[in-house]
C-alpha cells in the first residue's frame, strides 16, 4: 500500500513572503536561481506569495523594513534562504513564523527547533536531521526550468566547462591536456540562454569541490551539471554536495578526477564520440513543476498547522 501524506485543510493559506538580500547582477548565483524558481512554483498554491528582499531595495519588490513595520498579516510565514544572513535574520524575526529554505550546508549556526527547514537535497536533508532532529524537516528539491530538455540540436561542442568556480585541476590540467584533440568551450562570461549551449555540447565539466571546501560550507544542488543531463550532456562532475543527490556514476553522469588525468582523458574522449545518452526522465521529474507543486500542495499547510499548534 502507498504511503499517503497526513491530510492537511486545503483552506485559504496566509501570505509566504520569500526572503532574499537582492535580486541584481551581485547576487547571481544557483541559490537565487532556486529562490526565484521556488517562490514562482509558491504563487501557484498561494497567490499570497511575494518576494522580500533585505540588502537591496528594489523597485517592484517588497523591502523588509516596510513589511515588519506595517505589520504583516496575521500567518504569515517569512522563509529566510540565504545561509550566511540567516543567523541575523532570525534575531530580526523572533516571534514571527519562519522556516528555513536550505540548500548549502556547513555555516555552523543551529537553528531552534520553532524553525522548520525545506532542505533542498537529501543530503541538506541529512545534515539538518543531525542539526536540528527536533524541527521540523521536509525534503523541497529546486526547480528543474522546462527549458531544459533536450531539443535535438546537432552538438557542435565535444566539451563544455564554466570558468566560475571552475576547480584548478579542470582549468590547468583537463583543459591543457583537451586542447586540440576536441571541440572545446571554456566559458568567462555570462550567458542569456544555457540551455541552448547545453544543448549544443557533449560532455559538460563541472568540479567544484575544491571551491566549496576552501568557502567552508558545501554545494548546494549543483543546477548547472542538473540540466546539462536534462539538456543531454554527458555529465563529469565533482560529487560533493547536493550533486550526490542525482549524479550516480556511471548511471546519470561520471565522476571527475578519478586516479589520474590521463585515465580523466580517456574516458571523456570516449563520452564525446558516444551517441548522446538516453534522458534520465524518472529521475529528472523529481525536479520538475509538477512534482514541485504537489509537495508544496502539502509542505505549507503543514506549516501552518505546525506554528498553529505552537500557538505562533
Amino acid at each position: 500500500m502507498a504511503y499517503t501524506a497526513l491530510a492537511v485543510s486545503p483552506r485559504s493559506i496566509p501570505p509566504l513572503y520569500v526572503l532574499l538580500p537582492g535580486t541584481g547582477p551581485r547576487w547571481f548565483c544557483g541559490g537565487l536561481l532556486a529562490g526565484l524558481r521556488l517562490l514562482d512554483v509558491a504563487r501557484e498554491v498561494t497567490a499570497d506569495t511575494e518576494l522580500v528582499t533585505y540588502t537591496d531595495r528594489q523597485p517592484g519588490n517588497l523591502f523588509l523594513d516596510d513589511v515588519l513595520a506595517g505589520s504583516p498579516p496575521t500567518g504569515s510565514i517569512f522563509l529566510v534562504t540565504w545561509g550566511y544572513d540567516v543567523p541575523a535574520l532570525l534575531d530580526r524575526l523572533t516571534k514571527r513564523r519562519v522556516a528555513y529554505y536550505a540548500h548549502s550546508t556547513g555555516y555552523g549556526f543551529d537553528v531552534p527547533s520553532t524553525v522548520p527547514v525545506l532542505s533542498g537535497s537529501r543530503p541538506a536533508l541529512a545534515y539538518w536531521g543531525d542539526r536540528a532532529p527536533r524541527s521540523p524537516l521536509y525534503y523541497l528539491p529546486p526547480l528543474l526550468a522546462d527549458e531544459f530538455t533536450d531539443q535535438g540540436r546537432r552538438r557542435d561542442i565535444d566539451v563544455l566547462a564554466f570558468t566560475r568556480k571552475l576547480s584548478p585541476y579542470v582549468r590547468d590540467v583537463l583543459v591543457p591536456a583537451l586542447t586540440g584533440r576536441c571541440r572545446l568551450s571554456l566559458i568567462d562570461r555570462y550567458v542569456d540562454d544555457i540551455a541552448a549551449l547545453f544543448n549544443r555540447a557533449k560532455v559538460y565539466l563541472y568540479d567544484s569541490q575544491p571551491y566549496w571546501r576552501g568557502a567552508g560550507v558545501s554545494e548546494g544542488i549543483g543546477l548547472p551539471p542538473l540540466e546539462a543531463l536534462a539538456c543531454g550532456c554527458r555529465v563529469f562532475s565533482s560529487l560533493n554536495g547536493g550533486m550526490a543527490e542525482y549524479l550516480d556514476p556511471p548511471f546519470t553522469g561520471e565522476q571527475i578526477g578519478v586516479h589520474s588525468p590521463e585515465y580523466d582523458v580517456a574516458r571523456i574522449l570516449e563520452a564525446m564520440a558516444m551517441p548522446a545518452p538516453s534522458s534520465p526522465t524518472q529521475m529528472l521529474d523529481t525536479y520538475r513543476r509538477p512534482a514541485l507543486r504537489r509537495r508544496l500542495d502539502v509542505i505549507l499547510p503543514a506549516l501552518h498547522r505546525f506554528f498553529e499548534l505552537h500557538g505562533m
